[in-house]
């Protein structure tokens, strides 16, 4: 089938965050954003949605269910729906699970804040790697439990766990709780086996349970694959797995997730803690996604593909300093600038300022990021070399200046 991902949606008066939500999450209210372009000129590359349109099949299905006109309070109960999800588990990473240990949440971020209140004392610790996507710290120091970082080893825009300091930080008896990133955000690494077995073996040796969120595992590129850190523990109970349809088929509006618990007492648990309530067009939406939208999976990777191979090759050109090695997955661009703006200490501030382009600085991603920014390139490519363009322009005039 053809999918057409070059088409520019204007998403103007739908509420979409990435155009309206920027000011209060990037810049807090700050006077300091002053942007040389209008707000309807700004490039928005910033948050982890997609400027493509979700699969035909999920927008028909959600029709359908609207055409019904009720929607009361809802939870899945019809078993086609974690049947769907199971099978696109096997077919899409060889991972079979009980689809008893199979619970939703309202999205990974809410599932993260609600798993560390409910697994962690107030005088324990979570263990995360640095750089991180933001919200392992909030939802760690939200909870007021203590956060522990361990740096990942980089080489030349090459990530690698330092298995030595992650190893001795996990020794602490304090540190009951790690979570971990696999594909990683912001790096885009997807561990290889070898790794998770390491970091897996790690963790159950020392008693820290772990929540992987794993959200970003289906956005690989066309030539890798993807392994479950679940799947190569089978016999333990120690990992939660987090997952979720909203990146895969640009969804997150539904706020719907895939929590996997095989441990009964923290299922018990978070089935006696949580609200039992599912949106009904969520549900409908998941299970049309997960049955029905292989396909267009497969042009979206091949066109992000092409995306990142244009990025490389604009860096290249016209930013030769700049490192990038293109991700395992993700949509998501970590590029280090830091050879152009050394002492610039708010990137998100700067690019949006100079450039009309919203993305997120290194100082978002909790530590070890320095001159790093992250770029969606989720997006038609025209959009992209404009805002990429953009983004020459402001430094090569701070350059110059």
């Amino acid at each position: 089938m053809d999918f057409n991902f070059d088409e520019i949606i204007d998403r103007q008066n739908t509420n979409a965050m990435s155009l309206g939500g920027y000011r209060d999450y990037l810049f807090n209210g700050s006077t300091d954003f002053n942007s040389k372009y209008a707000d309807e000129d700004l490039i928005p590359m910033w948050i982890a949605d997609m400027e493509f349109a979700s699969p035909t099949a999920v927008v028909n299905a959600v029709k359908k269910r609207a055409d019904h006109g009720i929607f009361g309070y809802s939870q899945i109960f019809d078993p086609n729906y974690k049947l769907a999800f199971l099978n696109w588990s096997k077919q899409q990473y060889k991972w079979a699970f009980n689809p008893d240990h199979l619970v939703t949440s309202h999205g990974v971020i809410p599932a993260l804040f609600a798993l560390v209140k409910q697994l962690c004392k107030p005088d324990e610790k979570v263990l995360i790697m640095t750089p991180s996507y933001a919200f392992f710290k909030l939802a760690t120091e939200g909870n007021g439990i203590e956060l522990v970082t361990s740096d990942l080893k980089n080489t030349n825009g090459k990530y690698d766990i330092d298995f030595e300091d992650f190893r001795q930080k996990a020794k602490d008896p304090k540190v009951t709780l790690t979570i971990f990133c696999n594909p990683h955000n912001p790096t885009g690494r997807i561990w290889t086996d070898d790794e998770l077995l390491e970091f897996g073996s790690i963790c159950l040796e020392n008693n820290v349970m772990i929540i992987s969120d794993e959200i970003h595992c289906d956005l690989l590129r066309s030539d890798k694959t993807f392994t479950p850190l679940a799947r190569l523990f089978p016999e333990s109970d120690q990992i939660i797995t987090c997952m979720a349809p909203s990146k895969t088929f640009n969804m997150a509006g539904f706020m719907i997730a895939n929590i996997i618990i095989s441990n009964e007492k923290v299922l018990q648990t978070w089935k006696e803690t949580q609200i039992p309530i599912d949106n009904p067009l969520s549900i409908t939406a998941a299970q049309a996604a997960y049955t029905h939208g292989h396909d267009w999976l497969m042009a979206l990777r091949t066109y992000l593909d092409t995306n990142f191979e244009f990025l490389k090759t604009y860096l290249e050109t016209h930013l030769p300093q700049a490192v990038f090695k293109i991700p395992d997955a993700t949509y998501l661009a970590w590029v280090n600038i830091d050879a152009y703006l050394p002492n610039e200490e708010n990137l998100t501030l700067f690019f949006a300022n100079e450039a009309g382009v919203l993305l997120e600085g290194a100082n978002m991603f909790v530590s070890n990021g320095k001159g790093h920014i992250r770029l969606n390139l989720a997006c038609p490519k025209s959009r992209l070399k404009e805002g990429l363009d953009r983004i020459k322009s402001a430094i090569l005039s701070k350059q110059i200046s």
